[in-house]
């Protein structure tokens, strides 16, 4: 088959390796409109669930993937100044940048052709000479909109604004960290992902952003009043910026996920909050659902999309659904911020409804007796 791939992010190149070492007979070529080695934010974060799914899809791949992640075991929530870890929750973590080299490099190695500078306008022209068009051209994806009135999609913009930042102040757990300043809460959501730079995404309301005057500041006035909100979490070291202007979350759906012979993958499909750390794994999981649908239709490109649907719909509302509430939690926090350390992080972990206090106790029975010690049944 003759397939192309629209977009060089973490779907698109996944899908890309997984179909080439699945049939070396298909010719596959990837078009990114960036240049190569180009990319905006800072780090990754997988959970060891995430990581399970990839080491099924394709073991050999996976130990070239995680060779250079950091690790950890526990998270921690910073409330009124306290720190309260919570263990049993794995997570690994790499600098996107280093994660897009890594498969970019292996699909090169298995005849993956990929080309960057390029921007692909004529998306009927590219279907007529391809047997499939795989869109994971991102959330602003110029696909989906093109071809808006088929795929249906809709968009949910939420309140809080965001600002990506990085540090050399290594947090070694994911770090959640909330601080009550004079205008309002700031939350800093931050983990180490290589040797020496830890990514620190702040996330505030809009009334407090107004209140602070980040509304109309510079991206250097925005770095440097996060810098000193957070300082006694930073210590000596810089919030660091890569475009870091302010934005909120808009939650991305679509009714309808093919047309023709053309398919949304990734972020261009479906974009999960970052507060469930869950949108790079999502994306790899549509590249081997999407992957396992050729394989048991080769040459069908409408069974492959069916299998890949009805593979992935049912989770990927299911996630979208649990983003929502974690959202919800994030922007009412305020409601919250009365309630001791402990409490207050047993209420975080429970946010999206899919946490069970047994689930908490099997992860960490140190941390649920202490919210027990406070709380008796």
């Amino acid at each position: 088959m003759k397939i192309a791939v629209i977009g060089a992010g973490p779907a698109g190149l996944y899908f890309s390796l997984l179909a080439k070492k699945q049939d070396p007979g298909h010719e596959i070529r990837v078009y990114e409109q960036n240049p190569r080695g180009a990319t905006y934010g800072w780090g990754v974060v997988f959970s060891d669930v995430g990581l399970a799914f990839l080491r099924e899809a394709d073991p050999e791949f996976f130990d070239t993937f995680v060779a250079h992640h950091e690790r950890c075991d526990y998270m921690q929530i910073i409330h009124q100044g306290t720190s309260v870890q919570v263990h049993g929750n794995h997570f690994s973590r790499t600098a996107r940048l280093d994660m897009l080299d890594v498969l970019e490099q292996a699909c090169l190695r298995a005849g993956v052709h990929i080309e960057h500078d390029c921007r692909i306008d004529n998306i009927e022209q590219l279907a007529a000479e391809a047997d499939m068009v795989v869109a994971a051209d991102g959330s602003n994806s110029a696909v989906r909109k093109q071809f808006a009135d088929q795929f249906c999609p809709s968009f949910e913009r939420r309140r809080n604004k965001f600002a990506w930042y990085g540090t050399h102040q290594r947090f070694h757990p994911v770090s959640l960290i909330f601080r009550e300043t004079e205008h309002g809460i700031f939350i800093a959501h931050s983990y180490q992902y290589s040797a020496t730079l830890s990514t620190f995404l702040v996330e505030v309301d809009p009334d407090t952003w107004h209140r602070a005057g980040l509304d109309v500041a510079s991206e250097e006035q925005s770095r440097h009043y996060c810098a000193e909100v957070f300082r006694a979490d930073l210590g000596a070291n810089e919030l660091l910026t890569n475009r870091s202007l302010w934005f909120e979350a808009n939650i991305v759906r679509n009714e309808n996920w093919s047309y023709r012979n053309i398919v949304l993958l990734g972020d261009a499909l479906r974009t999960v909050h970052f507060s469930l750390g869950s949108g790079t794994r999502m994306a790899m999981q549509d590249a081997i659902a999407l992957n396992e649908g050729l394989r048991q239709y080769p040459g069908d490109v409408q069974a492959a999309f069916g299998v890949f649907e009805s593979r992935r719909r049912q989770a990927s509302s299911n996630f979208q659904h649990a983003a929502a509430r974690s959202l919800d939690w994030y922007e009412n926090v305020a409601d919250k911020m009365h309630l001791d350390p402990v409490s207050f992080a047993y209420d975080y972990m429970r946010r999206t409804g899919q946490v069970s206090h047994e689930d908490l106790r099997q992860r960490d029975p140190g941390f649920t007796a202490a919210y027990e010690v406070r709380h008796p049944a």
